[in-house]
């Protein structure tokens, strides 16, 4: 169980006058991971996080009630076939640089599986560079690494 300082966090749905505040967040993002056309993919992404029909969603991580967020999670569902389930993917997961270290991630994953348990979902499973050191280390702590290998093929 997820648990830390993260009951000083609000965790909630985004919201459209976020708009601004997750755009630098999601900036940040793709920035660590040295995406070079972001003036494509955030709209393409904000498009989808306000979409009720797409599967992507967003929570997002307040320090109280109606503040701008300083974190975000993109996330959704996944089927696994091997277990006859459906989980949560984690796609994305950023908390500005002021607020690492404050329970801020802490709260964003307990919410993902206060999310999962609500809709019967079996685990939550996320992806990060081996190199992202600072998150591993969080990670390490809230979760079990799997020994998956991670393999693309470009189409």
């Amino acid at each position: 169980m997820v648990e830390r300082e993260a009951s000083r966090w609000v965790v909630d749905a985004l919201r459209a006058e976020d708009h601004e505040t997750w755009t630098a967040l999601h900036r940040g993002y793709l920035d660590f991971y040295e995406v070079t056309d972001p003036e494509r993919v955030s709209p393409a992404i904000w498009a989808w996080l306000t979409d009720p029909d797409h599967e992507l969603e967003c929570v997002v991580v307040r320090p109280a009630p109606g503040a701008p967020p300083v974190g975000m999670a993109h996330f959704r569902p996944f089927v696994r076939p091997l277990a006859a389930a459906t989980a949560c993917f984690l796609d994305d997961l950023f908390v500005a640089p002021a607020a690492r270290g404050s329970g801020a991630v802490d709260a964003l994953l307990a919410a993902l599986q206060q999310v999962s348990r609500d809709r019967g979902w079996t685990q939550v499973r996320w992806i990060t560079r081996e190199s992202n050191a600072r998150a591993r280390s969080t990670y390490d702590r809230l979760a079990r690494q799997t020994d998956l290998v991670t393999y693309e093929l470009s189409v």
